[in-house]
């Protein structure tokens, strides 16, 4: 394994974080409440790191998520270079990958997923009905990937479903999708269902330690300048082991995701590494979260400080990638099952 980025991954991810940290303040994100922040989606697009992704692999695309979620920036990234570049990349059809790449890539098409707790069925050829309670971006998007009970991929337009504002924890311009007999085009085969699941729980992993690591510096920045009876908060030793274990946690989030996507880019199997970093984004990630807010004492508790987001971006994460026992219990019945160190499929 070698998680050296390339030169190309380096490059994006520099210029990520530099757009992130210019345009992903705390005065911007509390202008823009819980919507999106367009602008700042624009931006990316225009400085073509969607477009980036179909070269630096799904690697290259965590190293930029960890920037989104040192900010904890509110633009669909994840979701549609998850369920619409990469997934369209690996199991569209040559139409499909022409049609709708492109826009993708340019910002003008924005995918997003409703996998896999959806109650939605294949009503006729090339028709779905059904509802999926909680698409996150579903306000930006204009198509979705989602997946029947069947487990087959199907693409919809976002204008021939019925799409109801949902809040959810974080601010990610969440809705109910409701689709009656809406028209539907099939997206892959029998194993697309598995990649991309896969894949999201990996990119998901990635920005959860983005998220992880910024609530952390957050708090050595805090504790290092804030004075309790003449001595900065960092001196105490209760301190200090809290953030390490904070430092600690993260830094397994990190690794496990590099692994899977290293993986995946180098065609290897990787469903098993995708939910060992999906359970260490969900149990470890949740720890962080509230690590660092408690180490910001009564300012943590100040919904409008910046911490604030970073813990509700944390919890939501864990919400959307799954409980740590589930996570755990899937892990174990593919080992029992004869998939062994990781190498069999979900």
């Amino acid at each position: 394994m070698d998680f050296t980025p390339t030169e190309e991954q380096t490059a994006a991810r520099e210029l990520a974080a530099r757009i992130f940290g210019d345009l992903s303040t705390h005065e911007r994100l509390t202008a823009v409440g819980t919507g999106s922040d367009t602008e700042l989606w624009k931006a990316l697009c225009e400085a073509g790191l969607p477009d980036a992704v179909q070269d630096i692999g799904l690697l290259g695309l965590v190293l930029l998520l960890e920037e989104q979620g040192r900010t904890t920036a509110q633009v669909p990234f994840a979701a549609s270079c998850v369920y619409g570049l990469l997934a369209v990349s690996a199991h569209g059809s040559a139409t499909q990958r022409e049609r709708l790449l492109p826009g993708i890539a340019d910002g003008s098409v924005v995918m997003t997923g409703a996998l896999p707790d959806t109650a939605v069925r294949a009503a006729a050829p090339g028709e779905l009905s059904g509802v999926a309670p909680v698409v996150p971006w579903l306000r930006d998007a204009t198509h979705v990937l989602i997946a029947d009970e069947e487990r087959r991929l199907w693409l919809v337009r976002t204008a021939d479903a019925r799409c109801e504002p949902v809040e959810l924890t974080a601010p990610w311009s969440a809705g109910r999708l409701t689709l009656d007999a809406a028209p539907a085009e099939r997206l892959g085969g029998v194993d697309a269902y598995d990649d991309v699941l896969a894949t999201a729980r990996t990119a998901f992993a990635g920005l959860q330690a983005g998220v992880c690591a910024g609530s952390v510096a957050r708090a050595v920045a805090y504790t290092n300048t804030r004075e309790q009876f003449g001595q900065p908060l960092a001196a105490k030793q209760g301190v200090q082991l809290r953030a390490a274990d904070a430092h600690m946690d993260t830094e397994a989030i990190r690794v496990t995701a590099y692994e899977a996507a290293w993986r995946r880019d180098e065609g290897l199997d990787y469903a098993a590494q995708a939910l060992t970093a999906a359970w260490w984004a969900s149990e470890a990630g949740q720890r962080v979260v509230h690590a660092g807010q408690h180490l910001h004492g009564g300012a943590g508790a100040d919904l409008e400080h910046p911490v604030h987001r970073h813990f509700l971006w944390g919890r939501q994460l864990d919400a959307y990638l799954g409980c740590g026992s589930q996570l755990l219990q899937e892990l174990g019945e593919s080992i029992v099952h004869g998939e062994g160190e990781g190498e069999g499929d979900l």
